[in-house]
């Protein structure tokens, strides 16, 4: 009996320390710009990778040093890559030295959005009712993709009367928030999925001369040789695909007062572990 017990505590020891050993797979580092999206999306992949055993550090900047930071392999990939038109030029610039795996989120867009209440319906209709949006278009940070995009879209459309300001996604949000209580004009840069569309009634401006493009999709990029370093890491961002509505609930959670996104991930790979099977190897 007493065999037994010992046999029984020693595979009890042994189980316990399974993920101590396996923290010793390595330290995988992932960048990421800081919208609602990504945010959401690489915590998932970060508790994913965890759960396998690696350390993982999550590194926020800029659209441009996110890209760079996987170009010269600084960073091991990002989730966050806006194709094929916000990121296009960021690509451009580091293709030869990162991989493309493809989408992990389809079905995403970019644009100029306002209040349904807004009673324009096109981004050429902005110059005459520049007085009503008080002359600006509220921006988030200058190194954003949809940043660049806009002030080419203030170029194309000769917007004379009307300047973008830059800032944050938060105060871009903030600023919608109050405009929408006092039932005023505003015009943001905006994105979806974003959990704003779930919060308020908003439309995007159309688009005739096309500068955002159309539909777009979330793709993960990897840094050169990540997949002979690091295969297991490679195969899920290889793997990783979730669909709008899955992230958007996520997304909602991280609005939440005093929300943690890295716990709500936890718990979203926690209630969504059939489909998180399918990103392993």
């Amino acid at each position: 009996m007493r065999t037994l017990a010992f046999a029984a505590a020693a595979t009890a020891l042994a189980t316990l320390n399974v993920p101590a050993l396996a923290a010793d797979k390595g330290e995988v580092e992932l960048a990421y710009v800081e919208w609602s999206s990504e945010v959401a999306s690489t915590n998932v992949v970060r508790v994913v990778l965890e759960d396998m055993g690696y350390e993982v550090k999550l590194t926020p900047v800029s659209a441009a040093a996110m890209w760079q930071a996987v170009g010269t392999g600084d960073v091991d990939g990002i989730v966050a890559a806006w194709l094929p038109t916000t990121h296009a030029h960021y690509l451009e610039k580091v293709a030869d030295s990162v991989e493309d795996l493809g989408p992990n989120l389809e079905g995403t867009r970019i644009g100029l959005v306002v209040p349904s209440y807004v009673e324009i319906n096109s981004i050429d209709a902005l110059n005459a009712a520049a007085e009503q949006f008080d002359g600006k278009i509220i921006g988030i940070d200058p190194g954003a993709g949809l940043m660049s995009k806009t002030e080419q879209v203030i170029e194309d459309y000769a917007l004379k009367d009307i300047r973008l300001v830059e800032g944050t996604g938060p105060i871009m949000t903030a600023v919608l928030g109050d405009a929408i209580e006092d039932n005023e004009w505003v015009v943001v840069t905006g994105w979806t999925p974003h959990w704003m569309f779930a919060k308020y009634d908003l439309k995007y401006l159309d688009d005739p001369k096309g500068v955002y493009g159309g539909e777009e999709a979330i793709h993960s990029i990897a840094r050169a040789g990540l997949k002979e370093d690091m295969p297991e890491v490679y195969a899920v961002l290889d793997n990783f695909h979730w669909a709008p509505d899955q992230m958007a609930e996520l997304m909602v959670w991280n609005q939440e007062k005093r929300a943690d996104p890295y716990k709500n991930a936890r718990r979203w790979v926690e209630e969504n572990a059939e489909t998180v099977e399918t990103w392993k190897p």
